[in-house]
């Protein structure tokens, strides 16, 4: 346990409770702590939980703002963190067991990302979700590759363009959850779900996985890979709020 992650192993559901503050930022160094809680043998099923009213509210602004006065204003740790970020949305995607989102409050830019990472997402009907790049002179890439994935054209672009905040209601008409609950219902329902889950048979779920994401239309690395730069140099944009 960190201040970072938490964890807690229980009928084989791994839960990693995010923390680095209320908001639960995706700092690079909460990006590689998640990453490393990931790998865990014992677990059948990993739930991921931002718990209060932020789920997770995506890139730590404040960390890449330090980073600004470097010779070149930050371009070099930039790509290290979206690659940090891609490698680890890339091992939620191709986890060998289901990884399951529960989402109290906002998921908004990278925070949706990881949402839309995880193979099925629970929310509260308080969840609210956003891709706000376009609001503050930039654009959602990165974190478009995830949820592009999980939702229709029409949707992501509606989230993208609009940078505007979307209801579980809207989140789950789209696909981008699988369920909303009441706020107190919601904690039950993960673990329920979760329990049931890991008591299946797990060698055929692993093999299932591996071979989902083997015949999807295009493989992650290279979407990553494409949007990483381009994500790296919204960042850099003079026209940047």
């Amino acid at each position: 346990m960190t201040d970072l992650i938490s964890s807690s192993l229980e009928a084989g559901v791994l839960t990693l409770t995010l923390g680095n503050g209320i908001a639960h930022p995706l700092s690079l160094p909460m990006i590689r702590a998640l990453h490393g809680a990931l790998d865990a043998p014992e677990a059948r099923v990993i739930v991921i939980h931002g718990p209060g009213h932020i789920f997770c509210a995506g890139h730590d602004l404040k960390e890449i703002a330090r980073h600004r006065a470097a010779p070149d204003r930050g371009a070099a740790f930039l790509t290290e963190l979206f690659d940090a970020c891609a490698a680890l949305m890339i091992a939620i995607a191709r986890s060998p067991v289901p990884v399951l989102a529960q989402v109290e409050g906002i998921a908004t830019a990278a925070g949706l990302q990881l949402v839309a990472a995880c193979d099925l997402a629970f929310a509260a009907d308080s969840a609210r979700f956003c891709l706000p790049g376009v609001r503050n002179g930039g654009f959602c890439t990165t974190p478009a590759v995830a949820v592009a994935r999980a939702i229709g054209r029409k949707a992501v672009n509606d989230l993208l363009l609009s940078g505007e905040d979307r209801d579980a209601a809207w989140a789950l008409r789209v696909g981008l959850v699988t369920e909303v609950h009441p706020p107190a219902d919601l904690p039950g329902r993960v673990t329920a779900f979760a329990r049931t889950l890991a008591g299946r048979n797990p060698a055929p779920i692993r093999e299932g996985r591996a071979c989902l994401s083997a015949h999807m239309e295009l493989p992650l690395e290279q979407a990553y890979a494409l949007a990483g730069p381009v994500m790296v140099r919204h960042f850099l944009d003079e026209g940047r709020l």
